[in-house]
């Protein structure tokens, strides 16, 4: 498969699954909202970690897994707080600022944390 197919498959990927969750979600919000927590963008992600890997991909691929965990920490503290702002009935763009905002500092605190050690 050449360079190109290999970048433009994933993006081509993620596409279908956003216009899915789009028609899913006006017959069922629940699985509008399975779909899209669904580990899809992590194996594309890899792939494209996979082809740009070179000499040492298994390397660059265990990095990458390793580094996952912040990122799925992260993404729960996202979910937790944009659950709360909606519970406190605050408007759209202000519960993704809540959520944003925590996702950052979690993500902040958690580089200090590697840094310092």
């Amino acid at each position: 498969m050449n360079q190109t197919l290999q970048q433009a498959l994933p993006v081509a990927i993620s596409i279908l699954v956003i216009i899915f969750i789009a028609v899913a979600q006006s017959y069922s919000k629940a699985v509008a909202a399975i779909t899209a927590t669904m580990p899809l963008t992590v194996p594309l992600a890899l792939w494209i970690v996979y082809a740009a890997g070179g000499e040492d991909r298994q390397q660059a691929m265990a990095d990458f897994a390793g580094s996952l965990f912040v990122g799925v920490g992260a993404t729960l503290v996202f979910t937790v707080a944009l659950w709360l702002a909606a519970r406190a009935g605050l408007g759209l763009v202000a519960m993704l600022a809540v959520a944003y905002g925590a996702w950052a500092a979690v993500l902040l605190a958690s580089w200090a944390v590697r840094t310092i050690l």
